[in-house]
Order: C-alpha cells, then sequence, then structure tokens
C-alpha cells in the first residue's frame, strides 16, 4: 500500500506535479487575518508543487457559507483539475457556529462529489482565535497538496 508523504514534496513523485494543472480557490474573506495567511501559503505551495501562476485562479466570497456557490460556478465551467475551500469558522457564543461549518462543509463535498471534481476543503473551524493562528500555514499549505494529488489521481483512474 502506498502512502503520501505528508511532509516534505519530493520532485520525483508525480502525484506531486502540478505543471500541467489547473487550480482553482476561493477565499471567504470572513476573518480576513486567517484566511489570507491561508492563500498566501496556499498559493505558494502550489507553485512550489509546479503549477504555474497563470494556472491558478483565486476568487473571494464573503464568508464560508458562500463558498459551495462560487466552488460549483468554477466546477460548472470545465476550466480545472481541482478546486480549494479556504475559510475559516471560529465558535462563537451561539449556535451559528454549527450551522455554519456543517453547511459549508456539506455544500463543499456536494459540489465535489455531483461534479466527481477534487475539492480540498481547508476552511478551518476552530474554537478560538488563537487555534485559527496555529493551523492556518499548515492548511494552506495541506490543501494545496491534496488538491494536486487528487488531480493526479483522477488523471490515472
Amino acid at each position: 500500500m502506498l502512502i503520501a508523504n505528508q511532509g516534505t514534496l519530493d520532485a520525483n513523485d508525480h502525484r506531486q506535479n502540478g505543471n500541467r494543472l489547473s487550480i482553482g480557490v476561493v477565499q471567504a474573506r470572513f476573518n480576513a487575518d486567517i484566511t489570507e495567511a491561508l492563500a498566501q501559503a496556499c498559493h505558494a505551495e502550489l507553485l512550489k508543487l509546479g503549477v504555474l501562476e497563470k494556472n491558478i485562479t483565486l476568487v473571494q466570497v464573503p464568508g464560508a457559507l458562500e463558498v459551495p456557490v462560487a466552488l460549483m460556478a468554477m466546477a460548472k465551467s470545465l476550466k480545472f483539475d481541482a478546486l480549494i475551500a479556504l475559510g475559516c469558522i471560529i465558535r462563537g457564543e451561539t449556535y451559528h457556529f454549527e450551522l455554519v461549518a456543517n453547511e459549508s462543509g456539506a455544500g463543499v463535498s456536494r459540489v465535489a462529489l455531483d461534479n466527481q471534481l477534487p475539492i480540498a476543503n481547508a476552511i478551518l473551524t476552530v474554537e478560538t482565535l488563537q487555534q485559527a493562528q496555529a493551523r492556518q500555514i499548515d492548511k494552506g499549505r495541506d490543501a494545496a497538496r491534496v488538491a494536486v494529488e487528487m488531480a493526479c489521481l483522477l488523471e490515472t483512474i
């Protein structure tokens, strides 16, 4: 059984070769400091994986609930090999956190399955701002790696 290398990049690993890929990224603006850090880490990792700058498309939406709608539009365009969802939901004092987290997650999954298109979901769902800050860089990088690996995998199936 092959296990993807999660920690480091291997230039010879075809699963991490994004040079032929077109990647769409949807970034929620809510909690902008966190989502901007996610987007920057994701973008840098996509470039490191060989995705050409001209083949990375970033769109921004107001919040996590709007991410699936933008993903759906990108999926329907048939221009992308994989998509990435970036956002940050921090628990507050009301039930709103659960609604936003559950519905955005379900929406992202539905778009991926309905369109048979890999979507790396990096919409953080955390208890505190500090938890989000601790994850923003790694999760941005992880999303890029997942998108590239899944796009390459689907090319071979």
